[in-house]
């Protein structure tokens, strides 16, 4: 096995950056690309090479991470023109980190396999803070040669690979169900802080108790002190859980499987996104339910 890869990143967003910048801390030799010219920028200024398309990206590399939002993203940078599997060497692995379904992962693996390239199932959690000090949770599965092949780069990046076997579309359907309770619980964080706020609450004071207390959750000691503090930049945008929770409520219908409170969650996130934030920090559910109820939490004055 290889101690340093060449390691192609496409997408270079919040956590694709990050995951970037640990790479090349951990030696890899990283090269990039993204449609925004500032983050292929910020590449260039942390030591990594910008390359403007996937395929001039990934060329020679032996691993490609992609790091876009959803499953049509992810077709588009790895099949479509200028795609990452034509210019990939035989043998290179994918490390296909984007939420989807399992039936779209297994067809991304069945394609890849088509150009002699190998694919690992490989959603992530953990946020931008930890892809930016290499500390992820990867959800992982595929062939033990794409799980080898992968390895170094996967050290790197993450502070715990789960190896969920060898089929691809297992690693998915454990990130839809962790993105089941992570919608849920941002929700639930939100509306209890709002709600705080409507019973006249020090909302700081509300912040501490709770997060030594038993209704805490790490989506709640995460998220509210962006509310706290006002600070809506996305770290995890709206549209993401719009996205996220679609999907987890398009495969209970296909399982013919009720997901009542994840419905509900999902509701409130399309809400929010309709009202104008879709591209802020997911967190904003609490300005929508603020509006609606006619408070003002930090950083609402700004806004208005």
């Amino acid at each position: 096995m290889k101690a340093f890869q060449s390691v192609a990143v496409i997408g270079l967003g919040s956590m694709g950056l990050g995951m970037a910048r640990s790479l090349m801390r951990g030696g890899h030799e990283v090269r990039g690309c993204d449609l925004a010219r500032d983050a292929l920028e910020k590449l260039a200024a942390a030591g990594g090479s910008a390359f403007n398309t996937p395929a001039a990206a990934a060329h020679d590399a032996d691993v490609v991470v992609v790091v876009v939002v959803n499953a049509a993203q992810t077709r588009a940078v790895l099949f479509g023109p200028d795609g990452a599997a034509e210019a990939m060497k035989p043998g290179s692995v994918i490390i296909s980190s984007a939420t989807m379904s399992p039936v779209e992962a297994q067809e991304f693996a069945a394609r890849a396999g088509e150009h002699g390239v190998l694919y690992l199932d490989a959603p992530i959690s953990g946020g931008s803070a930890r892809a930016d000090a290499g500390e992820l949770t990867v959800m992982a599965s595929g062939s033990p040669e794409a799980f080898s092949a992968a390895q170094p780069a996967l050290d790197a990046m993450a502070q715990t690979v789960y190896s969920l076997g060898e089929d691809v579309g297992v690693g998915s359907s454990f990130k839809i169900v962790n993105q089941l309770l992570a919608g849920v619980h941002i929700a639930a964080a939100c509306e209890a802080i709002t709600f705080a706020k409507r019973l006249g609450l020090d909302i700081s004071k509300v912040f501490e108790v709770i997060s030594k207390s038993a209704g805490n959750s790490w989506m709640f000691e995460n998220r509210i002190p962006h509310v706290l503090e006002g600070d809506y930049a996305p770290h995890s945008a709206v549209a993401i859980f719009t996205k996220d929770l679609g999907i987890v409520s398009e495969l209970g219908r296909k399982q013919s499987f009720p997901l009542p409170v994840a419905s509900a969650a999902l509701q409130l996130f399309l809400m929010t996104e309709a009202a104008g934030m879709g591209q802020d920090d997911d967190s904003s559910v609490a300005r929508l339910l603020a509006q609606i109820a006619g408070l003002e939490l930090p950083g609402m004055e700004r806004s208005n």
